[in-house]
């Protein structure tokens, strides 16, 4: 299975890591794009453990990072894509089922 997870906002990180460390732990191929409010997810140190392990690839929008003060990508920069939609795009192709939250 390859999941793919867009977090456009951040009142359901919760529901999102739970989502993501559920289908680490199947096995399953999973990607993940943060965009809008989503990226202040860089902030919450149980997303940034899976973005760092390896296990969720990662990307997330430039634009978005740049609109909302106190987002950091600098501690996990060498594990993620800062990019834009076409990151987005990718990982729908890319994907057998995608969640939006």
């Amino acid at each position: 299975m390859k999941l793919g997870v867009v977090i456009t906002d951040d009142a359901y990180a919760t529901q999102a890591v739970g989502l993501l460390q559920a289908a680490v732990k199947r096995g399953w191929e999973t990607r993940c794009f943060l965009t809008d409010t989503g990226v202040r997810l860089l902030n919450n140190s149980a997303f940034t453990s899976l973005a760092l392990s390896g296990a969720v690839a990662t990307a997330l929008c430039e634009l978005s990072v740049e609109r909302y003060e106190g987002i950091d990508v600098a501690p996990i920069a060498d594990r993620v894509v800062v990019g834009g939609q076409y990151q987005d795009a990718e990982l729908v192709k890319n994907s057998d089922q995608i969640l939006v939250f």
